[in-house]
This record gives C-alpha cells, sequence and structure tokens, in this order.
C-alpha cells in the first residue's frame, strides 16, 4: 500500500467520488481488489504505469484507464508532478480511507512506503479500503484484519489514534 500523492480538490457526487492529485514518484498502490467498487484515473500530465489483471498500461495525457470490481490492480507514477483525475464509484468508504491515511501519513506513523507502522493501524486501513489485497484469501484477510480492527477498537486504540489527527472520521 501506499499512496505518495497530494489531494488537490475532491467530491462526492451521487454515486461517485472523485479527486484530483498531483503525484510523485513511485509505487501509488500495491496489488489489490474491490468487489464492488471499479476506479477510473484520467492522466492530465506526467505519465502512470498501472497493471490490471496483469496486463501492465503505460498512461500519458489524456489517456483514461480503468479497473472495474473485482480486477486486481496497482499502479505507480513513472514522472514528476504528476497530476490525474481518480473517480471512484460508487464511493463507498474510500474518501474516509484517504483521509485516514492522510493522518496516519502527517503523524508520521507509516514507514517510507507509506504502510501503517502499527499493525492496529494497519488494520483500520484495510477496513476503509472496501476491497482486499491480491494474494492472501479473503477469509484470512478478513479474520486477520478484521479481527485486529475490532480490537482497535474495543480497546480504544482506534478513538485515541482518530483524535491524535484532526479532521479523520472515527
Amino acid at each position: 500500500m501506499g499512496l505518495a500523492c497530494h489531494v488537490a480538490e475532491s467530491f462526492e457526487v451521487g454515486d461517485q467520488f472523485a479527486h484530483r492529485l498531483l503525484g510523485h514518484p513511485g509505487r501509488q498502490a500495491g496489488p489489490h481488489w474491490h468487489p464492488e467498487l471499479a476506479e477510473t484515473w484520467t492522466i492530465r500530465a506526467g505519465t502512470m504505469r498501472f497493471r490490471i489483471d496483469g496486463v501492465e498500461i503505460l498512461a500519458g495525457p489524456g489517456q483514461t484507464v480503468t479497473a472495474a470490481p473485482r480486477a486486481v490492480h496497482e499502479f505507480w507514477n513513472e514522472t514528476p508532478d504528476t497530476v490525474l483525475d481518480h473517480v471512484i464509484r460508487p464511493p463507498l468508504r474510500h474518501w474516509e480511507m484517504f483521509e485516514f491515511w492522510t493522518g496516519l501519513d502527517n503523524a508520521h506513523r507509516t514507514t517510507a512506503d507509506r504502510v501503517p507502522r502499527n499493525p492496529l493501524a494497519l488494520a483500520l486501513l484495510w477496513e476503509y479500503q472496501d476491497g482486499y489485497l491480491a494474494g492472501p484469501p479473503v477469509l484470512l484477510q478478513r479474520l486477520m484484519f478484521g479481527g485486529l480492527a475490532r480490537l482497535a477498537r474495543r480497546t480504544g486504540y482506534a478513538r485515541r489514534l482518530i483524535a491524535s489527527f484532526s479532521g479523520t472520521p472515527e
């Protein structure tokens, strides 16, 4: 996981959440998939590399790439100062995920690769993503991450963590 970018603007309209991202070079997200939502990226400046269901795509200005529900996808920013529009349909909890992840980053609670340092924080982030990591069985992820997220809430860790960075939903 990791989202090396800055959200320039965002909005939720009806059945979609959209934001304009100003990206930095490097991996933006590791392989994952969503049972219900689709993601669409339109490159405004720079170059992005995507792998969707094993197919590599290099996209530049004016090109649009979509990952349908259930498609395993990951993506990288290949150039500095990339600008892209990212649309998520339906939005589910993606805005909450971006806010939570930004809070973790700003509080220096992630690694250089932007993975949460604490397993409880990682589990809470996993809950917000509305999907699954590629590879580990879904049941294992639900048991492991879901169990850790419940533990984070029951022990008060989630409430304390979220309170430690303002503007993040509980």
